[in-house]
Order: C-alpha cells, then sequence, then structure tokens
C-alpha cells in the first residue's frame, strides 16, 4: 500500500494557517516555528493538504497534475456541501439503465481512458488507491473473450449435467454445482447454443468495448474499492452518451479459469471484480426506471 511521503511545502508560500494540519488524516504533517513542515514518515497520498491550502504552497508529488480529461473541460474548482442539484444528480443514477442493445459504432479509446480516470475518483480503503483496470477498445476484442467464457461455461454446463457430480458438490462443496444447475444451467444453454448457432451475443449484447475493474491483493478493501470505481464509471458512461452493463457471468469466468487469466495478462497479485460492457446504445426510454421499495432499519443499540 501507498505510505512513502511524496508531500513538499514551500516555506515561503506557507503562511502558518495550520488548515492542512486539521484535514491530514495521517498525521504527516506539523507546525513549527510557525509553518507547516512535513514531519511524518507515513503519508495516506489523499492529497487533503494541498486541496485545503489557499496559497497552493503544498504538492503531493504522487498525484497526477493536473486531472484532465479528453472529452470534458474540468472544472478543478472544489464543490462545497449542499451546493450542487441534488434533483439532477439523481436524475443521473436513475436513468442510467443497464444496457442490451448497442449499435456497431466504436468507442474512442481516449474516451474509455477517460472513464478509467473518472474511475479513480471514487474513494478506496485507507486510500490506496490500488485499483487496477483493462481496457478492451474493440469489438473483435469483446469477441475472443466471449469465446474464452464461452468455453468455460459449455465445460461448466457439461459437468452439471451429471448427477453424480452435482450429488458429490452437495455433500463435499458447499452444493456450487447443483446451485449453480438449478439457477444458471438452462439459461446459460440456451445462450451457448445461440452463441454457437447464430453468433448471437447474449452475454456482451453487441457491446464494442469493456474496462475490467479489479484490484490489487495488498488493498485493504479491493473489492469494495474495484464497485466503487465502477459505479463511478457508469454514471460518467452515461453522461458521456456511452451504455453500460455489468457482466457477472465474465467475471465468474474469469475467476475460475486462469487460461483467461492469461489471455487477458491479469497478474496473480491482481483480482477481477466487474466486466462493464459498453457501447452506444441503440434503445430509448420514456422515463426513469423505478425501484423497488426499501424498509430501512433503526437500530436502538440499547446498551445491555
Amino acid at each position: 500500500m501507498q505510505n512513502s511521503v511524496t508531500t513538499s511545502i514551500d516555506p515561503d508560500l506557507c503562511i502558518g494557517c495550520g488548515l492542512c494540519i486539521e484535514v491530514c488524516p495521517a498525521k504527516t504533517l506539523s507546525m513549527q516555528d510557525g509553518k507547516a513542515l512535513v514531519t511524518g514518515t507515513y503519508s495516506m497520498g489523499c492529497g487533503h493538504c494541498e486541496a485545503v491550502c489557499p496559497v497552493n504552497a503544498i504538492r503531493v508529488e504522487t498525484l497526477e497534475h493536473p486531472f484532465s480529461l479528453f472529452f470534458a473541460v474540468v472544472d478543478d474548482r472544489w464543490l462545497p456541501h449542499g451546493e450542487y442539484d441534488t434533483a439532477q444528480l439523481v436524475r443521473l443514477m436513475r436513468s442510467r439503465r443497464s444496457c442490451r442493445n448497442y449499435t456497431d459504432r466504436e468507442i474512442d479509446q481516449k474516451l474509455l481512458e477517460d472513464l478509467v480516470k473518472i474511475g479513480t475518483t471514487a474513494p478506496s480503503g485507507t486510500n490506496s488507491q490500488l485499483w487496477t483496470f483493462s481496457i478492451l477498445a474493440s469489438r473483435r476484442k469483446i469477441v475472443v473473450l466471449g469465446e474464452h467464457i464461452a468455453r468455460f461455461f459449455d465445460k461448466l454446463n457439461r459437468m452439471a449435467e451429471k448427477s453424480w457430480l452435482r450429488l458429490f458438490s452437495k455433500y463435499f462443496a458447499g452444493d456450487g454445482l447443483g446451485k449453480y444447475y438449478s439457477r444458471h444451467y438452462k439459461t446459460v444453454r440456451e445462450g451457448l447454443l445461440l452463441w454457437k448457432k447464430e453468433g448471437k451475443d447474449t452475454l456482451f449484447h453487441g457491446a464494442v468495448a469493456a474496462i475490467l475493474v479489479g484490484g490489487k491483493k495488498a488493498a485493504s478493501s479491493p473489492l469494495e474499492d474495484g464497485l466503487l470505481a465502477s459505479q463511478n464509471i457508469m454514471l460518467a458512461a452515461h453522461s458521456l452518451g456511452l451504455g453500460s452493463c455489468m457482466i457477472g457471468f465474465a467475471v465468474e469466468a474469469i475467476k475460475r479459469d486462469k487460461n483467461i487469466r492469461k489471455v487477458l495478462e491479469i497478474p496473480d497479485d491482481e483480482s477481477i471484480f466487474a466486466v462493464i460492457a459498453l457501447g452506444y446504445p441503440a434503445e430509448q426510454y420514456e422515463k426513469a426506471a423505478h425501484r423497488k421499495k426499501i424498509m430501512p432499519r433503526y437500530p436502538t443499540l440499547l446498551r445491555k
């Protein structure tokens, strides 16, 4: 995890306000003789100190300067709490749907890189920022990955068809194969037949690109980090004119098939937590969809 200190403070610019000391979560900085100084040996690399400094006296070298995008102009000003249009934020969140109909228009690689960069604005456990992003930037690469995944599930289906293997799984492997057989076997079989006979893509739905979001095992919470970054990517994709869909079957295949990991050049210290299919949508809605009703709990936390 990132813990090296790359923070520097210009003593000629520092006015000794102490704001950087207040926001530093790692106690990397302290006040001496009326000036802020780097005195700690550990840094989270969060950039809070740099962002709060009113005179631009602080710089964290591990951070990318500037934060820029190819397909959008970045406003570097901090947005104060409560000063955004919540109605429009909720509208974006509700309007983003899982897209399963795409045109064949390819996506500019720079736009995919923008999505990755936007993904990194998500929070991460202890600010480790140990995400990984693999970009499949063409329909051809999606098809190749789809073929590998199809072979994996074809083999899994043939195993699930054997009642004795399901029985073995029930007693010695947590009934994983039996649960797969009852929940997914039929749907996967139909999808494989359509893929083989008609070339119909029921996995990626004709998407022309994909972003694989993963994390290094050294991160404190790699799964959560990856999923938070994925949400950022999908919301940004909608705002930039793209449709998106999380492909859970692809995640499972990558997790369990070493050959697929090898083809994707995924190192051993990395796990994939989300596969996001992307493309220009060939579908349009009249209104935002509703969600299932949620009933929050309010724990009393009574002392015994």
